[in-house]
């Protein structure tokens, strides 16, 4: 457990490598102006994050590490620490904070979880984003892969938007609501390109895929475990999903995109939890999340993402287990631009990748242009 030499030779490294952009600038008070990637005090704290992050990673019960923003508007360094490990957050930031000239603290949380819905054959949900809609359908509802059912359970999430690629339309989700079946398993099943993606999800059905309808047709990017992004589509189905790529409760979208910043204003629509709003409070973030092979399955394995989009999440009031593939936008009433694509989560915080990355990874792997469908 830290302080050692080790470590103590690493953090003053660190100081060294940033001084240049710390020099004459203070965090003593608030900062007026937007606290982007691009702030000069936002990109001295990521300079030191990334540069002591992998150390920190390694110490026992830390879950991750983000540029976060304190009570007084300074950007501070986030170390997100198991919950039961009180005692240990305390000597982190303690040890932390002997070395550092920065704001550091410590956020005490559960381990982030990819956020697909898992259910067994009870299921009675009545959310209004779980019912089968009459087509063409709005997005930011139930959905996910026919055959998601193994090991006793029938798993799905939420079909977030809609973009276009070389011309045509894409339900826009996440690579483990749409694909993560890799093992025949117990369903004697492995998700392929051209399955069927369902609306609403089989969850949400009594795990019957009879009672859904095929709204899309999947394609294959598998962006895990390789990349930095947990993304899949669907090739929308002629007439089953909305050309206009309307989400339920915010409507239809800019065609732009607009980078994350600390303290701003988000929602999203999603399956389990609806219409919610929160604010961004970490930029940079690197998570380490746990995936399984198919539904209710063993561990495939142990993703760490970097540079990720942290949203307040108190209790799991923005994000819940079924939500994951929805689309997080700016709060804004009318044609908002997407922000990121909203995967996992804890207790108290919930994870997306910044969308112009996962665009720019579906492009690539596409061969043309990814682009939000919208004004």
């Amino acid at each position: 457990m830290p302080p050692n030499p080790t470590l103590r030779g690493m953090l003053r490294n660190a100081l060294s490598t940033v001084v240049i952009l710390i020099a004459g600038r203070s965090w003593a008070g608030p900062v007026a102006t937007v606290l982007d990637r691009s702030h000069a005090s936002v990109r001295a704290a990521i300079a030191l994050q990334e540069k002591i992050t992998p150390e920190i990673l390694k110490w026992p019960d830390v879950l991750g590490t983000a540029v976060g923003v304190n009570e007084a508007g300074q950007p501070d360094l986030v170390v997100y620490v198991e919950s039961n490990a009180i005692s240990r957050a305390e000597m982190i930031q303690a040890t932390l904070l002997q070395f550092l000239n920065i704001p550091v603290r410590t956020e005490l949380t559960d381990k982030f979880i990819a956020y697909k819905g898992r259910h067994g054959h009870d299921d009675d949900s009545d959310v209004s984003h779980t019912f089968a809609q009459k087509p063409p359908i709005a997005l930011g509802t139930s959905g996910g892969w026919r055959s998601d059912l193994a090991n006793g359970y029938c798993c799905g999430g939420t079909l977030g938007s809609l973009i276009q690629v070389n011309g045509a339309q894409y339900i826009l989700g996440n690579y483990h609501v749409f694909e993560s079946d890799i093992v025949s398993g117990s369903n004697n099943r492995v998700a392929s390109t051209g399955d069927p993606i369902i609306q609403p999800a089989l969850i949400d059905i009594r795990c019957n895929a009879h009672r859904a309808r095929n709204v899309g047709a999947l394609v294959k990017l598998s962006s895990l475990p390789g990349s930095n992004v947990d993304v899949s589509v669907a090739r929308a189905d002629s007439g089953m999903v909305r050309c206009d790529g309307a989400i339920l409760d915010i409507g239809t979208l800019s065609s732009q995109t607009i980078e994350a910043f600390l303290n701003q204003a988000v929602k999203k629509s999603g399956r389990t939890t609806g219409l919610t709003r929160s604010h961004v409070n970490g930029l940079n973030a690197t998570i380490t999340v746990q995936y399984e092979n198919e539904c209710a399955g063993g561990e495939a394995f142990t993703k760490t993402f970097t540079g990720q989009i942290i949203i307040a999440n108190d209790g799991g009031a923005f994000l819940g287990s079924g939500d994951s593939g929805a689309l997080m936008v700016e709060d804004l009433a009318t044609s908002p631009r997407a922000v990121g694509l909203l995967f996992a989560g804890s207790s108290t915080s919930a994870v997306a990748n910044p969308i112009d990355e996962v665009l720019q990874f579906v492009g690539g792997k596409m061969s043309g242009a990814a682009t939000m469908v919208g004004n």
